[in-house]
This record gives C-alpha cells, sequence and structure tokens, in this order.
C-alpha cells in the first residue's frame, strides 16, 4: 500500500469523489477552509497501484505552549469498512502519526451505519467490518475508545433522490407536501442567494441560534466557510422570500453523489406561510438536479424518542421521506493515555470550578 500526502486539489477531490462514505468534511476546499481557522491540514491518500484505496483529511491544532496537539479527521476517513486489512492498515497509519506529532489524541467519526442504541458497543458475535459492530470491535482491539465529545452529529436523516420529482413528492408525509403547496399559494418564492446575502443570512441564523438555544460562531467564520463553497460550486444559498422580504434561508452543499443540508435559518415573521418546507423542497431538486443520489438532512436525534432535543427537528425532516440513520460516531485513539485524561477530564473540572468562582464573585 502507498501512502503518500496531496498538495493539488484536482487530484484529491477526483479521488476522493471515488470512495465509499466520502464526504464534504473530508474535500480539499474543508481542508483549506479550517487552515483560515487555527487548524493545519493533511492530505492523505492510500493507493494500491495507481488506484486510490482511502483518504483522510488529518487536521492539526497546536496547543499553545505545551508543544502538544490535537488531530481530527471530519467525517472520515473514506474507505470500505467491509475491507477490514484496509481499515486496519488506515488506522495503523494515523496511530503512527498522533505518536510522531505528539498528539494528546486523534479522533475520527466516519459515517458507518450503526443500529444499536448510544453509546455504541461490540458484541462477542461481531464478524462482518461493515456491519458497524465490526468496525466498533475493530476500533476497541486496537485501542480506540468511544469518544465522550461528540464533534458531529452521530446521527442523520438520509434522503434517496434518485426517483423522479412527483414519486419523491408522493413519497413524503401528507402534511409535508400540503406545506409545501401551501407555501407557493402563500406567495412564498425561493430564489438561488449569493454573496449579497450572508450578513442577512447571518442575522436569521443568529436568529434562529436564539430561538432553538444553540450556540454559534462569529460572522466572519460562515462569510468563509458559505463563501469558499459557493465560489467552488459545491454549495447554494438559498433564499426564502415574501412579497420581496427575506423570511427564512438555507445553504445545501454537495460533494460526489451527496448532498448535505448543513445550515438552516429562519425569521419569525411568516412562518405560517411555511417557507422553511419550501426551502427543503428546492434544495432536493438543486441537489437532485446536481448529480446528486443522496440528501443528507445533517442531524437527528442520539435516540428515537420525544424526550430527546432534537425530536422536532428529525419530525420536520421524516416528513420528507428521508430515512433515519444512526452511526458509530467518534473515537479517539489516545496517543498519551495520561495527557487525555488531563485535556478531556481534569481540565474541564478546574474550568468548571474556575467559572463558578468567577459567577460567584462577579454576583451572578
Amino acid at each position: 500500500m502507498n501512502i503518500h500526502e496531496v498538495t493539488d486539489r484536482t487530484e484529491w477531490n477526483s479521488a476522493l469523489a471515488t470512495l465509499p462514505a466520502h464526504h464534504i468534511l473530508q474535500s480539499w476546499e474543508w481542508g483549506q477552509f479550517k487552515s483560515r481557522w487555527g487548524w493545519s491540514p493533511r492530505y492523505l491518500l492510500f493507493e494500491d497501484g495507481a488506484r486510490p484505496r482511502a483518504a483522510a483529511l488529518v487536521l492539526r491544532r497546536r496547543l499553545p505552549r505545551l508543544g502538544l496537539g490535537i488531530l481530527y479527521v471530519p467525517k472520515g476517513p473514506a474507505l470500505d469498512y467491509a475491507d477490514a486489512p484496509l481499515v486496519d492498515v488506515v488506522l495503523a497509519e494515523l496511530e503512527s502519526i498522533a505518536r510522531r506529532e505528539r498528539a494528546i489524541f486523534i479522533k475520527i467519526d466516519p459515517d458507518v451505519p450503526h443500529p444499536l442504541p448510544h453509546p455504541p458497543a461490540p458484541s462477542p458475535e461481531s464478524k462482518k467490518s461493515d456491519s458497524g459492530e465490526g468496525v466498533i470491535a475493530l476500533l476497541t482491539r486496537r485501542g480506540w475508545r468511544f469518544s465522550s465529545e461528540q464533534i458531529q452529529f452521530r446521527n442523520t436523516v438520509l434522503l434517496d433522490v434518485t426517483p423522479p420529482e412527483g414519486d419523491l413528492l408522493a413519497a413524503m408525509k401528507s402534511k409535508t407536501r400540503y406545506n409545501i403547496r401551501l407555501a407557493s399559494k402563500k406567495g412564498v418564492a425561493v430564489r438561488a442567494g449569493g454573496r449579497q446575502d450572508i450578513e442577512r443570512l447571518y442575522a436569521m441564523y443568529s436568529e434562529t441560534a436564539r430561538r432553538d438555544n444553540f450556540i454559534i460562531r462569529p460572522l466572519d467564520y460562515y462569510r468563509d466557510a458559505w463563501s469558499s463553497f459557493t465560489s467552488a460550486g459545491l454549495a447554494q444559498p438559498l433564499v426564502a422570500e415574501v412579497d420581496g422580504e427575506v423570511v427564512a434561508g438555507l445553504i445545501v452543499f454537495r460533494f460526489g453523489t451527496r448532498a448535505w443540508f448543513m445550515y438552516g435559518t429562519s425569521r419569525d415573521v411568516h412562518r405560517d406561510k411555511m417557507p422553511n418546507h419550501l426551502l427543503q423542497w428546492e434544495a432536493i431538486r438543486w441537489a437532485k438536479s446536481n448529480g446528486c443520489t443522496v440528501y443528507d438532512l445533517w442531524g437527528a436525534p442520539d435516540e428515537l424518542s420525544e424526550s430527546d432535543p432534537m425530536w422536532g427537528v428529525y419530525r420536520f425532516k421524516e416528513g420528507f421521506g428521508g430515512k433515519f440513520t444512526a452511526h458509530i460516531g467518534a473515537f479517539d485513539y489516545r496517543a498519551s493515555k495520561l495527557c487525555y485524561w488531563v485535556y478531556t477530564v481534569a481540565m474541564p473540572r478546574v474550568l468548571e470550578v474556575m467559572r463558578r468562582r468567577h459567577r460567584r464573585n462577579v454576583g451572578l
């Protein structure tokens, strides 16, 4: 097996697109984007002769003054997880890199399906490596552990977009189909967005975050991500308007045969006109027109339970005919077990004590 570091965008993206489990977060563009936000990317390609067998975008973040770092392979590595010997080779290389680069740990979170509840664990009868259980068993044997810090959503909702549009509509929940048509009747119009819409989309994203109680990054981060992927032809902002007033938006990404709904924004005005339903339908149509076969609605509950905070979001996504898909989640290889414990257990406890003292001292 030949392993080399790729320094050319076309070579990397072309090879990655041919591999199973390829993902937008393993693309050349994602590594370059993250390089502007504190990470150093390496693009590792595993080849058998001239045939790509696996790819791993490895991001490294240095920890100031410690001489150490952390490594992350977002939504990767990309390879055929049914090939256990290949998985072994790739994991061995990632472990070796973690040790050579004095990393505290390296994290991976590939989209390997797994039907079991959270947290996943191998069963004694795990044999087939692509079963999810088999991959977990292999990781466990090599010293990897299920991570307490899941950076990306572990589960998602996937929609096959290969059928004709009429069949896609027919497969949706009747209420979803009704709301899509209602939005059009109520005057909602969806248009392709551009750079001029980014600040407005961010303002709506901030409003969405306050309403739904989640944390977002500064404007410059999203301006960089959205504009760079749009310029590369790998993303498309979509904007919903009512009588010329912007009321909702989303950004849909694509790479290879897949598309992802990663960011959704909306305002409180005109929500009764169901703009988000029409937006999703137009995003599905965009993915289909760009040759994608799967539309990933990006994020679903850890457990299929109404008590899960994401239950309402899941019900909305499920209405479009998507299938709930669980994955094995993120796993860490601890290059230094002591440093890993300090970083993941001791340090968070110290920081929490400091926060409590600060809140007490300022009277909060």
